[in-house]
């Protein structure tokens, strides 16, 4: 169980791209998890599928500033597979 939790502001950031037209999939995805994580008591973590939106996320040029922040709190979230 992870004891990360996302904070207030990536909170407010991925509720925003959540409901936000414009933005792309991978950018709700990611945004999606982490505000799934919000509640300091869950026990939820990042997906596979949901880390590797919010990478591809961080790694676009083009994607806005609220999608980079809710993505980059999902990966910060996302339980090591000890792989490293």
């Amino acid at each position: 169980m992870s004891d990360k939790h996302t904070g207030q502001e990536a909170a407010s950031a991925s509720s925003d791209v959540l409901r936000d037209g414009r933005t792309g999939n991978d950018s709700k995805t990611s945004a999606g998890s982490a505000l799934s994580q919000a509640n300091q008591h869950s026990d939820k973590t990042t997906s596979d599928q949901a880390a590797e939106a919010a990478s591809d996320v961080l790694r676009d040029d083009s994607t806005g500033d609220k999608s980079k922040t809710a993505a980059g709190s999902a990966l910060s979230q996302k339980e090591s597979d000890g792989k490293s």
